[in-house]
């Protein structure tokens, strides 16, 4: 066989197969959106209201506020150096 027959079959089966996986990922692709679709249909996403604050502001023990203020106060003084 000449060098000519041997690239042009060579070409030919790099071509087979990235056709074959180029359509097994659109199958994929495909199947995902699918089942997708049917998990939102049979069983949808439950509405959530917004979680009410359990105490008003400013009530109640500020001890961890003070230590979230005091470990981002120090955290922005190692910055700084």
């Amino acid at each position: 066989m000449s060098e000519t027959v041997l690239l042009y079959e060579s070409l030919r089966l790099m071509l087979i197969g990235m056709g074959i996986v180029f359509s097994f990922l659109l199958l994929l692709v495909g199947i995902l959106r699918l089942m997708s679709w049917t998990a939102l249909r049979l069983a949808p996403l439950p509405q959530t209201e917004p979680a009410a604050l359990s105490a008003a502001p400013g009530s109640g023990d500020g001890a961890p506020i003070a230590v979230i203020a005091a470990a981002i106060a120090r955290y922005r003084a190692g910055r700084r150096r």
